[in-house]
């Protein structure tokens, strides 16, 4: 369990999954495991769901309720706990969304693939750690924290997309259902401390079930109820909840949607005829979050003062935005949602987030080691002059 806690692992899993799943889209394979993810499982004639969407809406549930606890824990005793704090990594994240929507809307504007646009502004908490961990070692602290800080405000700005974009035809009747139970479930967390701990915990998985099924009835994406029982639950539970799912949502959730997510058929078309939905989000990935971090982040250390703290170097803020630009988990989902009735693009797009999520992959592998040798020389030269 500990080896899908730390933070390098996780990553090669995903990277793994991921290229499975092109593998065996691309083999005599495929046949067989398309119609398995087309298959119905449910309760039949009350509540049934495709293997598929089973995983983009359920399983995913779960890991934007282990994101949604970590973010209540920044907002309220980390890094994001106060708007001094915040302010650096809002605005370089505010430019590793913005320059990206702009340079795909540069490429898709006037065609359908142009809906994609929220596609490449969103980075893959997991696999940027990973690589940092990786290849960081040496790099200062601070670094990690504005990364992680960037990522978070990232996911926020994923679920306020999947939530505002992607509803249709709301049930208000189902959400106001929703709303109730979340109330009782934060209220009942609380309990969760006490001698009843055990009916309470049942209680709570009950009424999370319950959530999840609402939210999905209410026409609002099913990964929305994830988000918001963890930011309701109380902390100290909440967090004990978080480290006992992560090493599953490593091992098992993630990897699955990675691999499910990543069924394309590549198709056999030459580069000219490749969809503005691809180039869009293979350029927008690494060009505009490394260009649109680094910037925004640099110009956020001409507005503020981190009173004691050394600022982070503008090669750091390279470093930061390289691993900005890995989408991957929330990149695929969104390319789900932007294109759900219009496969071939959905197919490219999930193509561009594949790729573009390497080459940022391996350039911030590239920019990572270079600060760490240039952190790791200037410690040594430190040590020896003293």
């Amino acid at each position: 369990m500990s080896l899908l806690r730390s933070a390098r692992f996780p990553a090669i899993v995903l990277l793994i999954a991921a290229a499975l799943g092109l593998i065996v889209a691309n083999s005599p394979l495929w046949p067989a495991v398309d119609d398995a993810m087309h298959a119905y499982i449910g309760i039949p004639g009350v509540f049934e769901l495709s293997l598929s969407h089973w995983i983009k809406d359920g399983l995913l549930a779960i890991f934007f309720f282990v994101v949604a606890v970590e973010l209540q824990y920044e907002l309220t005793t980390g890094q994001l706990n106060s708007a001094r704090k915040a302010m650096q990594p809002a605005i370089a994240a505010a430019g590793g969304v913005l320059l990206p929507i702009a340079i795909y809307l540069a490429v898709a504007w006037g065609t359908d693939a142009a809906a994609g646009w929220p596609i490449p502004t969103a980075t893959d908490i997991a696999f940027a750690l990973g690589v940092l961990a990786v290849f960081g070692k040496g790099l200062p602290a601070a670094l990690r924290v504005f990364l992680l800080a960037l990522a978070i405000l990232d996911d926020i700005v994923g679920i306020v997309f999947i939530a505002v974009l992607f509803t249709t035809g709301v049930d208000f009747g189902a959400l106001a259902g929703a709303a109730v139970a979340v109330v009782a479930f934060g209220i009942l967390s609380r309990l969760l401390d006490t001698r009843a701990r055990v009916p309470v915990a049942i209680l709570l998985v009950l009424l999370a079930i319950t959530t999840w099924v609402l939210v999905y009835n209410s026409g609002v994406h099913a990964t929305i109820a994830g988000v918001v029982l963890g930011l309701a639950m109380a902390q100290r539970p909440a967090l004990r909840v978080r480290h006992e799912l992560e090493p599953w949502v490593n091992g098992i959730v993630l990897p699955v949607f990675a691999f499910s997510a990543a069924l394309v058929v590549i198709p056999a078309v030459p580069l000219s005829q490749l969809s503005p939905a691809f180039w869009g989000v293979l350029v927008a990935l690494p060009v505009g979050k490394v260009v649109g971090i680094a910037v925004f982040g640099w110009l956020s250390l001409k507005l503020s003062h981190r009173g004691g703290q050394a600022p982070l170097a503008f090669s750091d803020l390279l470093a930061a935005g390289a691993l900005g630009g890995i989408g991957f988990t929330v990149s695929l989902l969104l390319s789900e949602l932007a294109f759900s009735g219009a496969a071939a693009l959905r197919d490219q797009a999930t193509l561009g987030v594949l790729a573009g999520s390497v080459i940022s992959l391996l350039l911030a592998a590239g920019l990572v080691s270079w600060r760490a040798w240039h952190y790791r020389r200037r410690m040594t030269t430190a040590a020896a002059a003293s």
